[in-house]
This record gives C-alpha cells, structure tokens and sequence, in this order.
C-alpha cells in the first residue's frame, strides 16, 4: 500500500509529464495502491504506463529529506494537477499512522508515553489546516465508504491506530496479509459496538477478576499469589479468545502456558478450579498422595472442559511451570503438536496453544526466540501460537528501560512478521477486540500472533516486597490509579447499559461465594494434586521401585523383525541413491544375514517393532535425520531428485507413524517441545538426540524442572527419552562426556531410567521397556559414538527378538574360581578393558559392565560379588575425571563396599583438547586397572 519512508515526497514531483498521466484523475485511489503492490513484487506484470509513472514516484522518495527534485535531475516535466498531489500526500499520510501510529497511541495507563519525532502532524505531509475540510478520494483505502473530508480522514486514523490500540504490522512482507489487517481494522476496531449481553460478561468477568485478588488479599495476607491486579483485563480477555476460537473458528482445545503473575486467578476465573482447593493449598496442608511432594500452588496446573458462549464444550488444560518463567511456552507447544496430530487427525485448527509472558521474560529469555523460530518449521509448528504479554512494565524490581533495548518487549515478533496490538489494559473493551483479532488472525494464517496488554503491577513483585524502594514515583501514581472494574463499571453506568444496584448485588453475590468456599477449605485436612490431562495418563500409573526393577516383556517376534528388516536393509526399487548410502543399506542387510545385528540396525529394528503395533514414533534434535555419526540414515535422499525416503514408513499399510525431523539448532526449546509432546502421547516413543552428549546442558533447565523432578511436583509421567553421545574418543572437552554425573545426582525416588548400554540388543530392549509398561519414566541414554561401528558390538537375531533389557552384564568368560580382582565399568571402556586384558593375558580380572546406572538393581551387583569368593579388590573404572562420570555416585550408593577407583585424575574440563594427550591418558587408565 505505498509503503514508503515516512518522510517521502509527494507522488506528484516534477517527474512526469502531466499530459501522459492525465488518467490519474479518474483512476481510483484503491485501485493504484492494489497496483503499485503488484508492482513491488512483480514490475514486469503492470502495465508500461503504470510502471514509468510508480518508477518516478520512487525516484521522487530518494531526493533529500523529501526536497523537490531540481530542474537539473528533473529534465522537462511539469506538475501534476494540485489535487492529486494531495490525494498521494494523503495516502503518506495513512500509511504513516498505519506504520507508525502505535508509537502515539494512549496504551500506557500508568506511564507518560515517550515522545516520538516527527510525530504525525498534516504539516510534514505537504497539507495545512486550509485542507481539512477539503473532501479527497484517498480515504476510500480506510474502508469507510466514498469521498470524505481530511478532518474525517484523520479523526478516523486516529481512532484506528492512536486510541487504546496500537498495531504494528506494516513490516509484514505478504500483501494478503497486510490487506486482512487493514480491512479487519476497518471492519472490526472502532465500528463493531459490544452488545449489552456482552458488555455484561466483560463486567462479570472483571468482577470475578477483582473481587478474588481483594479477597485472597484479605484472607492472606503478605502471602505470595503474585496478583494479576493492573492487568485484571486478561481475565475477561482470555475468556474472549477461547469462546471466539471455539465458537467462530471450531478450536476443541486450548493449550495454555504462563509463569505466576495472575496464574492462579486464571485457574479459579478460566479453569474453575474449586475455590476451596486454591485457599486450602494457601494454608500449606500436605498432599493426600505419599508418593509425590507437591509444589507451590501458583506452579500446578489444571485441565477441564468448559462450556463455550454458543453452548459448545472445550477442553482447557494449563501446563505445570516452574519458576523458569518461559520454560513452559516450548511444553506448550509440543503438547499442542501432539494433540493435533495424534487426537485431531493433523486438522491444525482444532488445538489453539496460548503462551502468556512478561514483559520483561519476553524481551530477555533465549527460549523465546527458540520456540518463535519453530512458527513454521514442519516439525515443530502448531497452526499459530497467540502470545499474550502481561506487561506491568517491571521485572521484579528493574524498570523496563533497563530490561531491554528494543522499543517493545515484544519485538521478537518481527523475527517471524507476526503481527503485534498493543493494548491499554485499563481499556477492557479494547482488550477483548485484541484478543478477537489475535483469534480471528490465527485462524485464517495459522500463524502466531502477539497481544501487549499493558498495565501495571498494584504491589510488589510477590505481594511482600515493597515496591517503592526502588520505583516512589511510579507506585505514588499507581496507588491513587482506579482499577479497571471500576473504570469500566462507570462507563457501563454512564451509558446506562446497567444500574448501580445489579452492581453492588452481583459483587455481594461473588463475596458471598469466595466466604463459603473460604470456610468449605478449612473442613480439607489434605490437598489433592490432580493428574495434568487425565484422560490422556488414565491407563497408567506412577510406578513402585519394585515394579520400575521387574522384568518387562520386549520380546518380538522373529517374523517380525524379519519384515522390518526386509524394508530398512533394501534399497527401494528404481531409486538412484547415493552409492555410500546404498552400501550402508546392503550392509544391515547382510549383518543380519550374519547374524551379526549392528546398532543403527538394531535401533531402527526397535522402531520398526513399536510402528507394527501401532503405536507412533517421533525422533527430533540435530542432525538426527542422518544421525550425527551417520549411522541411522532414517532419511536417504534420491540422488537425483532429493525426493526423502522414510524406510521405516513403508513397512505395511497397517502400522504407526515415524516421524523424525531435523531440528533447529536449538537444545532448551526442542528438548521443551519434545517432553511436551511425550506429555500428551503416553502411547508411542517420544525421542529427543544431542548432537554431542554435553550439548544437553544447553537445556539443564528442562532436565532440572521437568525431565528430573514433574513426577514429584506434579505427579506428572513421561517416557520421552534423551540420547545422549558420550565417549572419550580424542574429541575435545565439548564432544566427550554428556556429564553423566549431573544425571546420577539429580535421580531419586525412581524418578527416571539412565542407561549407559554396550550391546545393540540390550538398546533394543531398552526403548521397547518405555512403550511396552502401564507406567512412564524418561530415558535418559549415554549412547556410543565409536561402538557404533565397532566389530563386537553386534547382536544376534535370537538376542533381540527373545531377550530382556540386562541392568547389569556378568563376564561369561570369566572363571570365578581364579578371579581375584573384580572390575566394575559402563560404557565404551569395557571394550577397552577387554582387549588389554586378552593383550596380557589375564585370566584373574573379571569385567563386570553396569547397563542401568539408575535405578541400579544393588541386590543383584552385591550377588554377582558373592559369586567372585575369590576376589581381594573391588574397582570401579571408569574414562571421566574422578571428579565426574559414575564414580561419585557408586561411593555413595555403595558405602559399605571397599571399592577402589581407577581413572583419571579430577579436572575442571572433561577432556583435553589434544587427541594424543587423550590417548596418553585412557592408556594410562586402562594399565592401571590390571596393575
């Protein structure tokens, strides 16, 4: 829409002839501004006269600060007619307001608004006061009928960008989406009028909002609840957006994510948790259930159906948040993926996923920008994510102007040309048409959307704090400051929609209400913690150390796996692909024929088998299409065409879907997404890989908040499992150790499996044990890199199809009667342990290999003991520094037993960074074992 630099010059200039360009007189100004778009993207397709007259219009904007250009640059020309010289000043003037209107806007409650310049004056667009009341055909592209006068013009552009609303959006590059702006705009923010119904629910809902932060401020006081008071239109907002989602657009269901601020009003006024289970966790009561500890009441998360204005029911679920502010918003997404694709049949519109920031964790945590890039990767989107921003302008106590350099918190948005609305939250009609918008857009563009709701924070950062040590003149204004119920109970009387005794008796009724409930609580003697999306983990159960140490059926039938593999070690017919890749293929083929199974084969056979019962696999991270060290080739690509073949889809028709993905250079985000999905799909194989083991500390908050501890917090399950490359192989201190030792500290209470495997089929078994049980836990997998292609790590046909997953593996080769030295290792240096061992000769060291290190099954390690009666020195071996790997947790898991410890010596780095210092020291390590 003739989008130019603000201060551009009249379209008019002294470049054209006036006699060639006659036509403009007559042409309609919407239909220029439609053809000058065509001709930014495509010159070639207008005609030849319209593309000479709009090269001069953009040779008239480069002169200086929009001087007319001379006669010496200009050549022979004279002025276009008067008039539409300012019907084009016009139109600068509108696509100015629409391009930097929000920056004069009345959004900020609480705050003067920083001053702009230049501002928006007629004066800078070549028009004066003589022109207002002159009628000009350029106010027809604002959708408000024929001809109308400036005066009308600006009065309207006003109210459209400069009011309780601001709209940024003009940056977006698709035509068709800055058209639906601007016409929905034009259609929908100043002219649609609420009606009383609806004006009533606003009020009620405000009400609701209002009256329980005041009475839960009055019950309890100095208590954390981290109150939604200066932001109370979310209340009414969050109303709006699901009921226009569900009734106008068809979403089913909503996923929502936020941090505290206003949490636990959303669970009482959206989720209707039971106002009496909110006061009695206030009172900090224990639990009913021994086997989890609960946690702070604004963390927990709720899930219901609600019914809808137009009398549909929806289902609401509120994810669980740690205090990690924004961790949640990539759990939110990954459930909502789930949703679609496993409850929905891939229809993207039924799942709406909500994210709710603050302003000062919008603009300042990485994740966000993490989860934002994932809008429309094919492997992560959602149909559109509608962000909303409790902005109170503060981060607990810094003010904004020290919590970021961007204009708006919200300026990650321009990163995927979302469109954002800034939104006074005092105003709370306009807060509801916001959040109509960010409704009605992400249904049609299936794209995020970012809603601003700036308010103000009534107290400090947690209702203890005193907010006026660090910000007096602000909380001087925002205790005199009416809160939004009472700015809009007075508009509503004013204009006579309600009367001032429905009022007072509607928020006697609430009071009422909460004082029931409140006295309701103090009858509860324990607090119930209710399972996150109930009817999703109805079939399974939070599993017992017994039942987490018993056997678990993974056998599979032979024919099988016979027919998995007659898919995944075949090249496809007629396909041309690269030679390497099909060797790699005919190579499973002929290590089954050998009956020597390797470990990418044996993986892929494990979800081959999980496929054939039906159930869905999905494998994302780095690289993990190929594989990092190139073993899985899940993907092969034609040589020619590029076409991607997914082997493991083509097994037979009947079968579960594999879905694997290369992922965005990203661990925090993509983990997040991934246990979000394994949180809504108990039933298949979430799996998440690093590209190096260590790179999972990019993600140490997941691991710590969700991955470690949900269960006990949450009483919240998940079978996601994480493979994590580790080894000592020469590679540097970045590519050595997944830093196993910060795994083994944070296990307890049977929380998760962690495994350190060295047999393809004991891999097979183990990823089969997360589908095949009534219960989850994450699988956390220190995988090989070297013992991927290593000769004697390879199973049998037989130990794969009839076996079990191994805790611990015996030396079968060992004589217990000569043994004297009993050697305790995982992992890759058993094979090193082994060859040196055979290299000398020994026949008094037996090797002993831990598979699970968590939970370690301690009764049968201290019986394969037993059986050494021979034996005179326990060791624990192991490639990490003392300080890390293994060690620290064997001494303390085994107390009473005299364990030595062979490796190397405590370092502040992993590994060196020399690969022939690093084979000096596994040498070393290795010799010392047998001295």
């Amino acid at each position: 829409m003739l989008n130019k630099p603000y201060f551009c010059n009249s379209i008019s200039q002294r470049v054209i002839f006036m006699d060639r360009f006659s036509f403009l007189n007559a042409a309609h100004i919407n239909y220029i501004s439609d053809l000058y778009d065509q001709y930014l993207q495509y010159p070639d397709s207008v005609d030849a006269g319209w593309r000479v007259f709009f090269q001069g219009y953009d040779f008239a904007n480069q002169t200086y600060n929009g001087e007319p250009l001379s006669s010496e640059t200009s050549g022979n020309t004279d002025l276009v007619p008067e008039k539409v010289q300012k019907e084009f000043n016009i139109l600068n003037l509108i696509d100015a307001y629409r391009t930097r209107g929000h920056l004069f806007t009345k959004t900020n409650p609480v705050r003067e608004r920083r001053k702009w310049s230049p501002d928006l004056d007629i004066a800078h667009f070549g028009l004066t006061d003589a022109d207002l009341d002159e009628t000009f055909n350029a106010g027809s592209v604002m959708g408000i009928g024929g001809p109308r006068t400036l005066r009308e013009i600006i009065q309207h552009l006003e109210g459209l960008y400069c009011d309780s609303i601001g709209v940024e959006y003009m940056y977006i590059r698709d035509p068709e989406k800055i058209r639906w702006i601007q016409e929905w705009l034009n259609n929908n923010l100043n002219h649609v009028q609420f009606t009383k119904e609806e004006k009533e629910r606003i009020l009620s809902k405000l009400n609701e909002a209002t009256v329980f932060e005041n009475f839960l401020n009055t019950k309890f006081v100095g208590q954390k609840r981290f109150s939604v008071e200066g932001n109370e239109s979310l209340i009414p907002g969050l109303d709006e957006l699901i009921n226009t989602s569900a009734d106008k657009h068809g979403v089913e269901e909503v996923i929502i994510g936020m941090a505290h601020r206003g949490r636990l009003n959303t669970l009482a006024n959206i989720f209707r948790k039971p106002y009496s289970h909110i006061f009695s966790e206030f009172e900090g009561k224990p639990f009913d259930d021994d086997l989890v500890a609960g946690d702070v009441k604004y963390h927990m998360g709720s899930s219901t159906s609600v019914e809808t204005v137009g009398g549909k029911k929806i289902k609401i679920n509120l994810a669980p948040n740690p205090s990690h502010l924004e961790t949640v918003d990539a759990i939110v997404l990954g459930i909502a993926r789930a949703k679609i694709e496993q409850d929905y049949q891939e229809d993207y519109s039924k799942v709406l996923p909500i994210n709710i920031h603050g302003d000062a964790a919008i603009a300042a945590q990485g994740i966000v920008y993490e989860v934002v890039q994932m809008m429309n990767l094919d492997g992560y989107k959602t149909g559109g994510t509608v962000h909303v921003v409790v902005n109170n302008q503060i981060g607990f106590t810094t003010n904004y102007l020290d919590g970021r350099s961007s204009i708006y918190c919200t300026d990650i948005a321009k990163v995927t040309l979302s469109p954002v609305m800034h939104v006074n939250a005092d105003d709370a009609e306009a807060v509801v048409r916001a959040m109509r918008f960010a409704a009605d857009y992400r249904a049609r563009f299936q794209q995020d959307v970012f809603i601003d709701l700036l308010g103000y924070r009534k107290y400090g950062h947690n209702e203890g704090d005193e907010p006026k040590f660090t910000q007096p003149k602000l909380y001087s204004i925002i205790a005199k400051h009416p809160n939004v119920r009472e700015i809009y109970k007075d508009k509503l009387l004013k204009e006579g929609t309600i009367g001032e005794n429905i009022v007072a008796e509607k928020e006697k009724e609430y009071k009422d209400l909460l004082e029931e409930k409140f006295n309701e609580s103090k009858t509860i003697e324990k607090n119930t913690l209710d399972a996150f999306m109930p009817e999703v983990w109805k079939d399974y159960h939070i599993a017992t150390r017994a039942e987490v140490l018993a056997k678990a059926d993974t056998t599979f039938p032979k024919e099988k796996l016979k027919e998995i593999v007659d898919t995944i070690a075949v090249v496809p017919e007629g396909k041309k692909l690269i030679r390497k890749v099909s060797r790699l293929i005919e190579a499973r083929a002929k290590g089954v024929a050998e009956d020597k199974i390797d470990w990418g084969t044996a993986e892929l056979m494990a979800y081959g088998s999980v496929l054939l019962e039906g159930y869905d696999v999905r494998l994302s991270g780095e690289d993990v299409e190929r594989g990092t060290f190139s073993h899985r080739h899940a993907v092969i690509k034609t040589e020619d065409t590029e076409e991607e073949i997914i082997l493991l889809n083509e097994i037979r028709k009947e079968q579960g879907v594999f879905r694997v993905y290369n992922s965005l250079l990203s661990e925090y985000g993509v983990l997040g997404f991934d246990y979000g999905y394994a949180m809504a799909y108990p039933k298949g194989l979430t799996l998440w890989e690093a590209q190096f083991g260590d790179f999972a500390n990019g993600a140490q908050i997941i691991i710590d908040q969700y991955i470690s501890a949900a269960e006990d917090k949450w009483k919240m399950q998940n079978g996601l499992v994480m493979l994590l490359p580790h080894g000592y192989e020469g590679q540097g201190a970045e590519h050595s150790s997944a830093r196993m030792e910060r795994f083994l500290q944070l296990a307890a209470e049977n929380n998760m499996f962690i495994v350190d495997i060295t047999t393809p089929a004991n891999f097979f078994h183990a990823l089969r044990r997360q589908v095949v049980t009534n219960y989850r836990k994450p699988l956390v997998v220190f995988s090989p890199k070297s013992l991927l292609r290593h000769p004697e790590v390879v199973s049998t046909m037989d130990e794969i199809a009839n076996g079990e997953f191994q805790e611990i593996i015996d030396d079968a080769t060992a004589d217990p009667k000569k043994v004297t030295k009993l050697v305790f290792c995982t992992g890759k240096i058993y094979y090193e342990l082994k060859s040196y061992r055979e290299e000398i000769g020994d026949d008094k060291t037996a090797l002993v290999r831990i598979e699970q290190l968590y939970p370690i099954d301690e009764e049968k390690l201290e019986a394969i003991i037993k059986k050494y009666k021979n034996q005179k020195q326990l060791i624990w071996a192991q490639e990490e520094p003392e300080n890390m790997g293994a060690w620290g947790y064997i001494l303390r898991k085994f107390r009473k037993l005299p364990f030595d410890v062979v490796c190397p010596a405590e370092s502040g780095s992993p590994a060196p960074g020399s690969s022939k210092t690093s084979a000096i020291i596994q040498q070393d390590t290795i010799e010392r074992v047998f001295k």
